[in-house]
């Protein structure tokens, strides 16, 4: 067992970790964040996906060790005003709801790298993310929005 310290959503965590411990399991079983989801378990659907210092990780295939000191966000630890979430609703874009923590952030990931995406750069962003529900004309259009709402502010 090693020690690793994250910040997870503004939120210091110490984490007692094996060496194969995932970083999607240290997310939800010690620091709480049971937003980040386990959809597939081999980083294809996108359900766990996180941002570290900005960047994309599928967590279930993250090896927590590599992220000792790094600064997580998972949807839960987004602002109540946020855009993208806020566009989502707006959208009808949350079906079941499982796999948009991940498309969330893989969207504030996007709009963070190009504010003024096309639907063609939606699409090519959220290409590894899997809506089981089917409702990706529904995410792209909030995507969209969203990047109109930070526009406008």
């Amino acid at each position: 067992m090693s020690r690793i310290s994250l910040v997870v959503d503004g939120n210091r965590y110490v984490a007692e970790i094996t060496d194969s411990a995932l970083l999607l399991d240290v997310l939800r079983e010690q620091a709480g964040a049971t937003g980040v989801r386990e959809g597939c378990g081999v980083g294809a659907c996108g359900a766990c996906t996180v941002l570290v210092d900005g960047v994309s990780v599928s967590s279930c295939l993250a090896l927590a060790e590599r992220y000792d000191g790094a600064r997580i966000t998972t949807a839960s630890g987004l602002p109540a005003d946020d855009e993208v979430v806020e566009s989502f609703v707006e959208c009808g874009a949350t079906q079941c709801g499982y796999c948009i923590p991940g498309f969330v952030m893989m969207a504030h990931e996007l709009l963070t790298e190009n504010p003024e995406p096309d639907k063609e750069d939606v699409v090519r962003h959220l290409d590894g993310n899997i809506c089981r529900c089917g409702t990706y004309a529904e995410i792209r259009r909030a995507v969209l929005a969203a990047a109109e709402k930070r526009r406008a502010r």
